[in-house]
């Protein structure tokens, strides 16, 4: 899952991008609300952070802008603001959840996942998919025999990725641009190596390769034979 995270205190973007990316993100940052603007709707990001008082543009006019555009990527909203009112004007504006400052680091967390979950139509707690459990916390795999298969940080990423996405053809740009943060070389073939990995670990029936199209993660592993 990838994230924007539209902020401009150097300290708490510094702090959270480390969270976040501890949980298995990949996150791209921007410090005022015209980059962040931009941003979000050039890159097709997972969910966004988005703070209201910002330099240059005024978050809840990101906000508008995008939603104006038809851009429906799930945001929370990220401030210091706390009145009734301004919630209020933050949910008519399109945000999908509001989180004031201060806050805990783990709220924050508990939300993102509950709210990527939602987008993606998945109302259990865990994700799971054609007997795998995929453990977010703890970053490993549960197979149908209850045994665990430990997951490298992009194995992880790459795999949550497939079983948000089951039966779906995935192309290797689009599980680049899900996968890793926005300065990464989308001509590198580590998409290849990756999937490769997660064959060996999964069996190499839960991933099948369609030639020129890309990937498709199979729920069940007799699911198109």
């Amino acid at each position: 899952m990838r994230l924007l995270l539209v902020e401009d205190d150097d300290l708490l973007v510094a702090s959270l991008r480390k969270e976040l990316e501890q949980q298995g993100f990949a996150v791209d940052v921007a410090l005022d609300g015209v980059d962040g603007e931009f941003m979000g709707n050039e890159e097709p990001y997972d969910l966004v952070v988005l703070d209201l008082g910002l330099p240059g543009r005024p978050g809840l006019e990101v906000l508008h802008n995008w939603r104006q555009r038809g851009n429906k990527v799930p945001v929370i909203v990220l401030t210091a603001r706390d009145a009734w009112h301004e919630r209020v004007d933050g949910f008519k504006a399109g945000a999908d959840d509001y989180l004031g400052k201060p806050f805990h680091v783990e709220e924050l967390l508990v939300r993102i996942l509950a709210l990527v979950r939602r987008s993606h139509g998945v109302v259990s707690p865990k994700l799971q998919s054609g007997g795998l459990e995929l453990d977010e916390e703890r970053q490993l795999v549960r197979l149908e025999d209850n045994s665990e298969v430990n997951l490298t940080g992009t194995e992880f990423r790459l795999l949550r990725y497939f079983m948000f996405n089951p039966g779906k053809i995935l192309s290797k740009t689009r599980l680049t641009e899900h996968v890793y943060e926005q300065d990464f070389d989308r001509d590198s073939n580590l998409i290849e190596v990756y999937v490769r990995h997660l064959r060996d670990k999964l069996g190499s029936e839960r991933i099948e390769t369609r030639r020129g199209q890309g990937y498709i993660f199979l729920a069940r592993p007799d699911e198109f034979s």
